[in-house]
């Protein structure tokens, strides 16, 4: 987590977190944490500078 705010915050750029399968959970926890150090910014989401992607398994691509 730590690096992803230092890189969004000395270089202006995005970081993304890709979750499948058994990861989201793990994803979950980061987003919770992110949240409550305020990397992740619910009231003003333009200053998050960070995406999290999950997806399952067991669909096909694009699903």
């Amino acid at each position: 987590m730590e690096l992803i705010n230092n890189i969004a915050k000395a270089h202006g750029g995005v970081s993304v977190f890709g979750g499948v399968g058994e990861r989201t959970r793990e994803g979950n926890d980061l987003y919770m944490e992110m949240k409550e150090s305020g990397v992740i910014n619910e009231q003003n989401i333009a200053e998050s500078k960070v995406a999290l992607v999950y997806g399952q398994m067991n669909e096909p691509p694009g699903a």
